[in-house]
């Protein structure tokens, strides 16, 4: 090889023909300022009817009921530095501080997210035409246009819909925008001065702290180092020595996820000595909470297909499905991963072949390049040898689209260009053939985010579209039995357990359904079934001795909530319908116990209070029973029965004033409380 010096065609006179083959930038939309209001506009658009979306799906499980994010000054701590996702809970608890569970306040940060990564691409493009191999390219005076037309691509595209609309999904939004803004960072210190300047130098820790950033947000960002390092080596020169001395701090930060996983693992005592590269693997599976039983090859081979179907999703954005119902593929030999394999194999060539070819020129192939091995670097975490329960989602192709979407725009321009050296376009066709892609695009967006503006609706498309899989009659089970549209619940659940009898959680709210009917043996029979085939389901012990008590079978009652308690101490109710348990066999002083300690838990639980209060009463504790009633009505002053309570308390104390006030308050809640009314009468 000779010295770079040697070699620098890229300026060659032969290729740059500014004077006649350009598409020149001119007027109003040469501005970057529009360009960026036309993006947040063509965002606030696409998404106008999210903002009222509710919480779907996992949204429930992170954030509904998830009570880490509802102690923010616990999670500001450095101890609380636990979860291999960190940032994203911190965005969630800080969402939670402003606007508690207003769905508006977390639909408005996705969206900011959102149209921020959207300039971010944007941006990326303009400053890879000011690198040393595109400074001079024959799209350098068109390269705002593509920067934008990229830019609103990835914006209105209806594929991002699942990582924007969908709450929780800001692990992969919010990844996406710290990766993508370190490599920004990482391209202006590069772009500056050849020493590191005050400005050159707060580029780079920009970059480096953008990428640790995105490390604590999601697994995706363990790629960052490859794709800087990629890009490092595409678009500027130097000498090797002093590059990779700009490269090996993004290196370390690898280690960040992995040591952390594995810091899990030992925490549950999943990892010991002797950790092999295959070891290790398994280990950030279930760590991660994304253990399953398909082999790794197996699920390589199947992620062959599924990334056929990402890229079709690209170019053709019809049938999206929150949960597909996807086939797993077990041979390499079968036509539909050997032709997948093909054809992922062909494009990645034609990415090696473009930038080989143009090396050393100025073309525009060395970006479409650029973007087709972004688009495989950056799905290489979620579509490889790590098997992952679920084989697609949607929102696991928000970050890799950015380089699809680097690679179509380049090669539109590229040819556009190609086709005026030859006859003269019509540039407003062009144009109009531009915006309609777009529009079609942004309502293609609209249209599948009204999609998820209902439970209801959101499920029902799922199962016209996965008719044959368990999972979506059961979730749409789920949403019927919210609404109280108890019958279809329960045929979605009857559904699901003709399709996998095995589905425990189906047979579980089936029971609960039948035990709101009155069927209690049906119930019965159901809940017995989840625990056959799921024993430490706590929730099924806890109802199936909900259900022994309401039909008087109180010593099996205590059995099963005894055995929930043991799953899960801390399980408050199980403890409180304990003690009622108890105080119904007669055994007091374990019911007071009982209580007790779910106050110990709970201390502003009224149920427990009121509960206690009658225990004492039975025990002649006077005192102790009307500090626990007025501590009930101090929470919830609107339980008729504890002001009944404590009538009944003061009439037989003699205290006949106080008696009446609090049966007269009972009968003002509960108008129809006869014991209230025939006590009172006794009074008057």
């Amino acid at each position: 090889m000779g010295k770079a010096s040697k070699k620098k065609t890229f300026s060659s006179e032969r290729i740059y023909e500014p004077e006649k083959a350009s598409l020149p930038e001119s007027g109003l939309l040469s501005k970057p300022i529009v360009h960026i209001i036309l993006i947040s506009v063509i965002c606030l658009l696409a998404y106008a009817n999210t903002f009222k979306g509710p919480f779907q799906f996992d949204d429930e499980d992170q954030i509904v009921e998830n009570h880490t994010i509802k102690d923010l000054g616990a999670l500001v701590k450095p101890s609380a530095v636990k979860n291999i996702r960190y940032i994203g809970v911190l965005t969630f608890a800080l969402n939670y501080k402003v606007n508690g569970l207003d769905v508006t306040g977390y639909h408005i940060v996705n969206l900011l997210i959102h149209i921020i990564n959207a300039l971010i691409v944007y941006w990326i493009i303009v400053l890879t035409f000011r690198t040393p191999f595109l400074e001079k390219s024959e799209l350098k005076d068109s390269s705002n246009l593509l920067a934008l037309f990229t830019a609103l691509l990835f914006a209105c595209h209806p594929v991002q819909t699942q990582a924007v609309t969908y709450i929780v999904q800001r692990f992969a939004s919010l990844a996406t925008m710290f990766y993508l803004f370190s490599l920004v960072m990482y391209v202006k210190a590069r772009l500056g001065q050849t020493t590191f300047s005050a400005s050159t130098l707060t580029f780079y820790s920009l970059s480096l702290v953008s990428t640790i950033l995105a490390m604590e947000t999601k697994e995706i960002a363990f790629t960052i180092p490859v794709v800087i390092a990629v890009y490092e080596f595409m678009f500027f020169s130097g000498k090797t020595k002093r590059r990779l001395l700009y490269l090996i701090p993004f290196f370390l930060t690898m280690s960040i996820i992995p040591l952390r996983l594995i810091r899990i693992v030992k925490s549950t005592g999943g990892l010991t000595g002797g950790v092999s590269l295959g070891d290790l693997i398994g280990d950030v599976s279930m760590a991660t909470r994304l253990q399953t039983e398909l082999p790794r090859l197996d699920y390589l081979f199947t992620e062959c297909r599924v990334i056929v179907t990402y890229i079709r999703l690209i170019f053709f954005p019809v049938n999206q499905n929150l949960d597909y119902d996807y086939p797993v593929y077990r041979s390499f030999l079968d036509p539909g991963v050997f032709l997948s394999a093909f054809l992922l194999l062909l494009i990645l060539s034609t990415g090696v072949y473009l930038f080989y070819r143009y090396r050393n020129s100025s073309m525009p192939t060395r970006l479409i390049s650029f973007g087709i091995f972004w688009f495989f670097i950056t799905l290489s975490v979620e579509s490889s040898i790590i098997p992952i329960v679920d084989v697609i989602f949607e929102h696991r192709l928000y970050l890799p689209s950015a380089g699809i979407f680097m690679a179509i725009s380049t090669s539109v321009f590229a040819i556009v260009k190609k086709q005026s050296r030859r006859h003269v376009l019509n540039k407003a066709l062009i144009g109009v053939f531009a915006i309609i892609i777009i529009v079609l695009l942004s309502g293609a967006t609209y249209a599948r985010n009204r999609v998820w503006l209902s439970k209801v609706g959101l499920w029902e498309d799922v199962v016209r579209k996965s008719p044959l899989k368990p999972r979506p009659y059961y979730n749409l089970g789920v949403v019927y039995q919210d609404m109280d549209i108890f019958d279809s619940a329960a045929e979605c659940y009857k559904t699901v357990i003709k399709m996998s009898p095995e589905y425990a959680k189906a047979h579980n709210n089936l029971a609960i359904i039948y035990s709101s009917k009155g069927l209690h043996e049906k119930a019965i029979e159901q809940f017995k079934t989840t625990i056959r085939l799921k024993p430490d389901h706590v929730e099924a012990h806890y109802n199936l001795g909900l259900e022994y008590a309401t039909t008087g079978q109180f010593e099996k009652a205590i059995e099963q909530y005894s055995e929930a308690l043991r799953l899960r101490p801390d399980y408050v109710e199980a403890h409180t319908n304990l003690g009622i348990a108890y105080k119904k066999k007669g055994q007091v002083e374990k019911a007071i116990e009982q209580y007790t300690e779910a106050l110990r838990l709970r201390p502003d639980s009224p149920e427990a209070h009121h509960n206690l209060g009658n225990a004492y009463m039975l025990k002649g504790l006077t005192n102790k029973a009307i500090e626990q009633f007025e501590a009930a009505l101090k929470i919830n002053p609107s339980l008729a029965e504890t002001h009944y309570n404590l009538g009944v308390i003061y009439y037989k104390t003699g205290n006949l004033h106080r008696a009446r006030e609090e049966l007269l308050t009972a009968l003002r809640i509960k108008p129809g409380y006869h014991p209230a009314r025939e006590l009172l009468s006794k009074i008057e």
